[in-house]
């Protein structure tokens, strides 16, 4: 062989350039120029590549959905560990099972908590996870709960005065049927409570229930409900019952002194008058 030729079963290896890499060799990021070594830190996968890393506002909207979205779905698991609960207790599931839905407050508070605890734990998961399908999933549900929103608000204007009428006539008819039904009881008894007032009108409605009408034989007889008392503890631990004891006998100076005159439903008419206008 002469001098200055090469043998053909040699590699060759021009001056100044890199001999070709073989298929079992790894491709780092030396063998890639500055601009593209700038962007392999941003390729994940690609043969051992590091992983891209969010930005800083995206870590703290991924971490600020899913703690709320798990705060909701807690909330909305209570709600419905409530309402079977109270469903269980009351009998209402067992003897409806197969048959139709109980006319139940409860299995409203247990639909609302299922509806609220899947819509936040698809929020939370598809947060967590970063699945587009969950994260849908939530999207829809919020929509879903705005646009039930925005017909309530509709629904509540456009039958406006129907429902000031109804209001009264619902709390005439929780009076009359206030030993019925548990949960009606304890409906009217916080209205009560929360608003200090007694009665749809007045205090003289409870003349409309049948055990605490003053022609009643009972033993609750002219009388009124605790929640009507100003001061139904009176200065002890717990609710005295008999605090509104012969107040519908009382002349309405003296009643004045024992229990609340003011019906409920003026109250109630007001305060959602006060918040349409707000809206």
């Amino acid at each position: 062989m002469k001098e200055g030729e090469r043998s053909p079963l040699l590699p060759q290896d021009p001056v100044g350039q890199e001999p070709p890499l073989s298929k079992s060799s790894q491709l780092t990021p030396c063998h890639l120029g500055p601009a593209l070594q700038k962007r392999w830190a941003w390729r994940p996968g690609l043969r051992g590549g590091q992983a891209a890393s969010l930005p800083w506002g995206s870590s703290c909207l991924k971490c600020l959905t899913f703690l709320s979205n798990f705060l909701f779905s807690l909330l909305g698991l209570l709600a419905l560990a409530i309402g079977l609960w109270g469903l269980a207790v009351k009998g209402s599931l067992g003897d409806s099972w197969g048959g139709p839905l109980p006319a139940d407050p409860m299995l409203g508070l247990v639909l609302g908590g299922l509806a609220v605890s899947a819509v936040s734990l698809a929020g939370c998961l598809g947060a967590l996870c970063e699945s587009a399908c969950l994260l849908r999933c939530f999207s829809g549900g919020l929509l879903a709960f705005l646009v039930l929103e925005a017909l309530a608000g509709t629904l509540v204007v456009a039958f406006w005065g129907s429902l000031q009428d109804g209001l009264e006539h619902a709390l005439r008819m929780a009076i009359t049927h206030y030993q019925d039904d548990p949960d009606l009881r304890f409906l009217m008894d916080q209205v009560q409570f929360g608003l200090q007032c007694c009665g749809a009108a007045s205090y003289k409605d409870w003349q409309q229930n049948l055990y605490f009408n003053c022609s009643s034989p009972g033993i609750q007889a002219c009388s009124l409900p605790a929640s009507c008392c100003i001061d139904p503890r009176e200065d002890g631990a717990s609710i005295n019952d008999q605090c509104g004891s012969g107040a519908l006998g009382l002349d309405e100076d003296a009643a004045r002194r024992v229990v609340h005159l003011e019906g409920c439903g003026t109250l109630l008419r007001g305060g959602c008058l006060a918040g349409r206008r707000a809206g």
